[in-house]
């Protein structure tokens, strides 16, 4: 497949994550994010092992543990203490710092250069997300900011950890392995830090259907495979289309209001997206020459 169109199918994995805030309001029990996010993980992670029928060999067990724990345990759980402490558009802004961090991890455990538009592209990003989701007097609880640092950081580090021990297996396999890891790791603290679950409505199981097989197995697969195809900047760089997704989602299907400044965060969103790719294809094409 060419590179755009890896591209494309790595893509999409940020641009269904953009779906959960809607489907996670409007379908899912309130109360409960620890709960979601390992119902999220663990029943998806599991089919996907089910389907597979290959399990972690020598230091894959430590491995998975950690890439579950940085990739969906930790990155999951700040994400929503991150979000319960700080508006929205704060959260989704402190979040959007991520692909800045994947290019200075890339630098250090990779030795991937630092491209310059790269640099400016993440800054664009973060700016376009600023616009498109934050307004003014938004409060900034400080634990809320540390949390939001915190999960970036370690989604970061999973992003670039994946792709530099990347298993002699398949995105499926690699899933699988990750997935239920994660989801074994939040259990026992949403166990113990949260209630049970109410009666779950109809509504419900198609939301928990939904994030686990669409928003969590599915992407997750053409995420970790996106990794191996285009590398950790590239990929981090797609991330910014989770908010935008999420704004456009809340204006078509909420009736959210969309101004101005919100059009101009979509326009910016977009080019910074582009630059970056621009960027990874440019070096893309010096490494074999080099």
């Amino acid at each position: 497949m060419s590179r755009v169109g890896d591209i494309g199918l790595t893509a999409l994995a940020p641009a269904i994550w953009g779906s959960t805030y809607i489907v996670t309001t409007q379908l899912l029990p309130p109360g409960v994010p620890l709960t979601v996010a390992m119902l999220r993980a663990l029943p998806a992670g599991l089919l996907l092992l089910l389907i597979v029928r290959e399990l972690p060999t020598g230091a894959w067990w430590w491995k998975s543990l950690v890439l579950g724990a940085l990739n969906f345990a930790l990155f999951w759980a700040f994400l929503f203490v991150s979000a319960y402490r700080l508006p929205g558009g704060v959260a989704a802004t402190v979040g959007a710092v991520q692909p800045l961090i994947v290019i200075v991890l890339s630098r250090l455990v990779m030795g991937t250069p630092v491209r310059p538009l790269s640099i400016a592209a993440g800054i664009a990003g973060l700016c376009g997300v600023a616009l498109l989701v934050l307004r003014p007097g938004a409060a900034l609880d400080p634990l809320g900011i540390a949390a939001g640092l915190a999960g970036a950081l370690s989604m970061a580090f999973g992003t670039v950890l994946s792709r530099h021990w990347k298993p002699a297996v398949s995105p499926l396999t690699f899933t699988a392995w990750q997935l239920t890891a994660g989801g074994l790791l939040l259990a026992p603290v949403a166990f113990l830090l949260e209630p049970g679950l109410p009666v779950l409505s109809a509504q419900n199981y198609m939301g928990f259907v939904y994030l686990g097989l669409i928003g969590a197995a599915l992407t997750y697969i053409l995420w970790f495979r996106g990794l191996g195809r285009i590398g950790p900047q590239a990929a981090s760089a797609l991330g910014f289309l989770s908010p935008l997704v999420a704004v456009l989602l809340g204006w078509g299907l909420l009736g959210q209001a969309l101004d101005a400044v919100q059009v101009a965060g979509v326009v910016v969103v977009l080019t910074s997206v582009w630059a970056s790719q621009r960027a990874a294809s440019a070096a893309g094409r010096k490494a074999p020459a080099a």
